[in-house]
């Protein structure tokens, strides 16, 4: 499952997204994941999520952003949610149909693995593709 919040900057995305992630933490049997870019979550998420801010990392590209996606699944199957906070500011890309690509990504490892993705985007709704338009 994929699910993309998505408007503006000031329409309380990133508020939904911390009541979602510490909602899945103290409900979820395996690990919950928050993927932020920088360090603004840190005293906001629940301390039995697991915060990552990407910066350190050099994500430039919906490619990066995937492989390291992988490479957290890889070291540790018990993930069962990632969060994804401000998604084009992670991937380093605001283009939409690069976007749909990775949410059809996300969609397509989730299934595979049993991994259910919540992911944030500061765009309006009306830029967004009838492809992404399927994930809201």
């Amino acid at each position: 499952m994929v699910k993309l919040i998505m408007g503006i900057k000031g329409t309380g995305k990133t508020k939904q997204m911390i009541e979602l992630v510490n909602g899945a933490a103290a409900v979820n049997h395996g690990a919950t994941v928050c993927v932020e870019h920088g360090q603004k979550l840190t005293y906001d998420i629940n301390h039995n999520a697991r915060l990552i801010d990407t910066v350190p990392y050099g994500i430039k590209s919906y490619q990066v952003l995937r492989g390291f996606i992988t490479g957290l699944y890889a070291g540790n199957y018990d993930i069962d949610h990632i969060f994804i906070d401000s998604l084009f500011k992670v991937a380093g890309n605001s283009e939409m149909a690069e976007c749909e690509k990775f949410l059809n990504w996300c969609e397509a490892f989730g299934g595979e693995n049993g991994i259910s993705f919540t992911i944030s985007a500061s765009a309006g709704i009306e830029s967004a593709t009838e492809g992404v338009r399927r994930f809201f």
